[in-house]
């Protein structure tokens, strides 16, 4: 109840504090289209290692109107696409461990090389279907009296921050709660121990690419971080109890529900084209994974291997990718 309430809170100075900000954060920052949101949204999930405070970030952008529904949508995507960063690094812990170097290291460029490569054609079907008008169809009723009783209590926290700080920092607050009530949530999940868990009757289960497609989704439900269920493929994969070539269905699965957090916070701020700009977002991965995991899997699965042998065995290649994946966002937000 704890985190709820916090994060409910985070929520609502995030919005307090995005509306003045507005002109700041398309002149200085760039952020005025859909590609420069992009950037934005995946440089503050590269640098926070997580993509759900971003993402709540971009619907109080929307919600204070600083974003356009495109723009939102976009923000949303770019900040998927950071929070894969989190696997890489863990990666790149257990190599330091000297945790079978190469399984670990390719676990992490998996994870990012199939959010990266599945988010093309996502952004793609997403703007066709906003760029349609299709936005109504999807539009969810809320009832805008449900807030009150949120506001009638937090509002006079909210009033004092607004008189003892700057807006910039009224936004910043906001944000730093948000992850530290996402934090209350991971405190609060049980810790499953695969090892204790009779998982070894299981192992034959998850050779099977629709049940780790069923996995990753269920954990990334449970969790309500796709940080942390991500995180999960490493150790799980240097046990044995997840095969590489099992390991892109396991990831697909996360990356739709990944989105259920978000969803939330779009329900709390009440906001009915918030909700619909989710519900987009999370039918446009939703299709393009399962085309790749119905119809387009083994060939798929043969070039995410090569690219992750031809990145990971050779260290030049690791550093240029992992510069680019830094670099591309800023050139984002400065060219967009």
């Amino acid at each position: 109840m704890l985190s709820v309430s916090v994060f409910i809170f985070a929520l609502m100075v995030m919005k307090t504090g995005a509306g003045p900000l507005a002109p700041m954060i398309r002149s200085s920052l760039s952020v005025d289209s859909p590609l420069s949101a992009l950037g934005f949204g995946w440089l503050s999930a590269n640098v926070t290692l997580s993509g759900s405070p971003v993402a709540a970030t971009a619907l109080t952008f929307l919600d204070a109107q600083v974003l356009s529904v495109k723009e939102t949508f976009a923000m949303i995507a770019g900040s998927r696409l950071g929070a894969a960063m989190l696997v890489l690094l863990v990666g790149f812990i257990y190599v330091l461990r000297g945790k079978q170097r190469d399984l670990s290291l390719n676990v992490g460029l998996l994870s990012l090389l199939v959010t990266q490569t599945i988010y093309a054609p996502v952004l793609l079907l997403g703007f066709f279907i906003l760029s349609r008008g299709w936005l109504s169809a999807w539009q969810v009723k809320t009832a805008h009296g449900l807030q009150a009783p949120f506001q009638l209590f937090f509002d006079p926290f909210i009033q004092r921050l607004q008189t003892a700080l700057p807006d910039w920092a009224v936004l910043l607050l906001g944000f730093l709660l948000v992850i530290f009530s996402l934090w209350l949530f991971d405190r609060v999940i049980p810790n499953f121990r695969l090892d204790e868990s009779g998982a070894g009757m299981i192992q034959r289960m998850l050779y099977r690419p629709v049940v780790t497609f069923i996995i990753g989704a269920a954990v990334t439900v449970l969790t309500m971080s796709v940080s942390v269920s991500l995180g999960l493929l490493v150790p799980l994969s240097v046990r044995g109890y997840v095969r590489r070539e099992n390991v892109i269905p396991y990831i697909l699965g996360a990356n739709i529900t990944t989105f259920i957090d978000t969803l939330i916070a779009a329900a709390l701020l009440v906001n009915p084209v918030g909700v619909s700009v989710v519900l987009v977002q999370m039918f446009s991965v939703g299709i393009v994974s399962l085309v790749i995991l119905t119809l387009l899997f083994r060939p798929y699965l043969h070039v995410i291997e090569r690219l992750v042998e031809f990145i990971g065995q050779n260290r030049l290649f690791l550093i240029i990718y992992v510069s680019l994946i830094i670099i591309l966002p800023f050139l984002f937000v400065i060219l967009g």
